[in-house]
């Protein structure tokens, strides 16, 4: 299946760790239920946003499945504060709602993906777990939603260079190749096919571009290629 794969570099250093976070005590239960059965190793589950983002420092998820609607703190704040405060940290919002400015709320936030909860099981599980080797993971229609935003902030005037500004650094060719790709909303898998190369070959292409440019995770990167039209070359 294809999703061994996708999985497997993961692994290789014990289960992804997965964290729940829902104000409703019974759904909350049955998504952890479900991705403990499937193998995630679930650390923690929170009922509140407060609660949220003390548990998740605490127990250290690679992987952050987050509600929006949260008392005493939004789901888009808990958000905001644990990937500013740890960038590896990958978020999957679950959600009811399907409003386009949620949506975009999220991705700004940090978040890699958006699943409404009308999901099926499976389609958690395989969300998750693509979530966590940093693909995006949107419900069909959304996606091209937020690549139409990142257009859109793209198309925005660039703020004035300093004459101090560092130059940008060099990538290599395939770097630039997989970045293009990344730019066209491919996934890791999608990229590695078209390449020929393997996912994890990938995957090593996109941190070292991350880390020359200095840039946090995916959603910064797929913005810095739309700035640049490298989804249109």
């Amino acid at each position: 299946m294809t999703g061994t794969a996708e999985t497997k570099d993961v692994r290789r250093q014990g289960p992804i760790k997965v964290m729940v976070v829902d104000d409703h005590p019974m759904w909350r239960d049955a998504v952890a239920r479900d991705l403990a059965e499937a193998g995630f190793d679930v650390v923690a589950t929170a009922g509140d946003g407060e609660q949220a983002v003390r548990r998740a420092q605490a127990a250290a998820p690679d992987v952050l499945v987050l509600d929006l609607n949260l008392p005493a703190k939004p789901g888009v704040q808990v958000c905001k504060e644990l990937v500013g405060a740890n960038p590896a940290l990958r978020v999957l919002v679950l959600s009811a709602s399907g409003e386009h400015a949620d949506v975009l709320e999220a991705v700004k936030s940090g978040a890699t993906g958006y699943l409404l909860k009308s999901a099926s099981t499976d389609e958690l599980i395989d969300a998750v777990r693509r979530t966590a080797v940093g693909d995006p993971v949107f419900t069909p229609g959304l996606a091209g939603l937020v690549l139409g935003e990142y257009r859109r902030l793209a198309s925005e005037p660039a703020p004035a260079a300093g004459v101090d500004e560092p130059k940008v650094p060099q990538l290599t060719d395939r770097e630039t190749e997989v970045l293009r790709l990344v730019a066209k909303g491919l996934s890791y898998k999608q990229i590695a096919e078209r390449l020929v190369i393997s996912h994890r070959t990938v995957q090593n292409h996109v941190q070292n571009t991350l880390g020359k440019l200095q840039l946090h995770n995916r959603v910064e990167l797929v913005r810095y290629a739309i700035e640049r039209g490298l989804d249109e070359a």
